[in-house]
């Protein structure tokens, strides 16, 4: 029998599989995208038309490239859109001249800091046209006439995005969101896609107490819309977590949501300090990733976001290395397994009531310490019972439980499920 691969290498492998693929807001990238997301997912596609109003956004003209270079006197192509998605302007409008150097320079984009890296950049919202280059592949480049060419279109069609839903026990949702409109950017985006879907598909082994809704969008305009064609019913997000930046070296990071205290940020503040991961908890600022859509103020939805190195906290973000080579599978996996934790926690958490309130009720007469006998854990499972009977008063939840008596989630969970039996306490 073959050995089993390892989650973190089937990750590395989607990101390695979906890196070339020229992605944005809208277009065909981002449909090549999510079939191939489809094919360890069944998802639901959603097209939605240019100009449709999307809370106070409109949902934009839709890009497509097929080509485009800057050639030299011989027709070399000394930029090349086949050599990476990244040498092209984001929503770059078409253009077909030969002009000279000095012209050409207003419209190359460059890191004069970074010479032998690409940088990203887009214009989604201005039409513009240009090129991302090295600063030493510019130095290199003599005067003279060059031409220039980008074969695109710009014309009303859809946005698209994709949501997955594992059912759960329940109707009330936690939602977890990615991007999907950067192109060849391995850790700002592509990480953050190979653990969702992994993600999923995790949860899919088992039923879960909440039923997770998984969204693929772009940035920024696929929230809103996403938003805006579930407002009536975002009441059923309870929870939510947006996950960004997920495979590279750096520890992890926490952002809260805007709330500060909802429950996915006390759960995963707690996964993080139990397990002893070197890790940072960040207060919510309304910049940065989608969180900020899910979080604003009239939705007010209790949604966090997940990454390791925070965004624009690296050298290599937004450049050309952010490649598959700086995300590991190690990286993904740890990701992937904190989610996992976190989930586990917010799937059993619950707030209970003490049914026998006054004084404490005779468990050995209930068998519950009979229960326990010859366990090597016996007397902190005692102590659990005895804090979960303490602390069952409807107002405060396992989690409470676990942090103020230092006893691990799991066994005041097991200690809550026995006294559930005993019809001690009920949820």
């Amino acid at each position: 029998m073959a050995p089993m691969t390892a989650p973190g290498e089937e990750m590395h492998a989607l990101v390695e599989r979906l890196y070339p693929l020229c992605r944005s807001i809208t277009g065909d990238g981002v449909r090549a995208t999510l079939d191939i997301v489809g094919e360890y997912l069944p998802l639901q596609v959603h097209e939605v038309p240019t100009g449709t109003q999307v809370l106070d956004w409109t949902v934009p003209q839709e890009w497509n490239i097929r080509d485009a270079y800057v050639a030299d006197a011989t027709g070399r192509r000394v930029v090349d859109f086949a050599a990476s998605s990244l040498h092209v302007l984001g929503y770059s409008v078409p253009v077909s001249r030969t002009m000279p150097l000095s012209e050409l320079r207003a419209h190359l984009h460059t890191l004069p800091d970074r010479p032998a890296w690409v940088p990203y950049r887009t214009s989604y919202y201005k039409p513009e046209w240009g090129f991302c280059l090295a600063q030493e592949t510019l130095d290199a480049l003599p005067d003279g006439d060059y031409e220039v060419r980008v074969d695109s279109t710009l014309e009303d069609g859809h946005l698209t995005y994709a949501e997955h839903v594992v059912p759960g026990q329940v109707a009330e949702e936690v939602i977890v969101s990615c991007h999907v409109c950067h192109p060849s950017l391995a850790n700002d985006n592509l990480a953050g896609i190979a653990v969702a879907t992994f993600l999923a598909r995790s949860l899919a082994e088992r039923t879960p107490y909440y039923t997770y809704r998984f969204i693929f969008a772009p940035g920024t305009i696929g929230a809103i819309t996403w938003l805006a064609r579930n407002a009536e019913r975002v009441d059923q997000v309870k929870h939510g977590l947006v996950l960004a930046c997920a495979g590279d070296s750096g520890q992890l990071t926490y952002k809260r949501s805007r709330r500060g205290d909802a429950e996915i940020d006390r759960v995963m503040r707690h996964v993080l300090t139990a397990t002893e991961r070197p890790h940072t908890v960040n207060e919510f600022t309304p910049y940065g990733y989608d969180e900020r859509q899910y979080c604003s103020p009239g939705f007010d939805l209790g949604v966090g976001s997940l990454s390791r190195t925070p965004y624009a906290g690296y050298p290599e973000y937004h450049t050309s290395a952010d490649n598959p080579d700086f995300v590991s599978p190690e990286a993904m996996e740890d990701t992937l397994a904190v989610c996992r934790e976190a989930f586990a926690v917010l799937d059993r958490n619950r707030r209970y009531v003490n049914l026998s309130p006054y004084g404490e009720p005779q468990l050995g007469r209930r068998g519950l310490y009979d229960a326990l006998g010859g366990r090597s854990d016996t007397k902190e499972a005692q102590m659990a019972m005895l804090w979960v009977l303490s602390l069952s008063d409807g107002e405060h939840d396992l989690l409470d439980v676990a942090e103020r008596s230092g006893l691990a989630f799991d066994t005041v969970a097991a200690a809550a499920d026995a006294l559930g039996a005993a019809e001690l306490i009920k949820a």
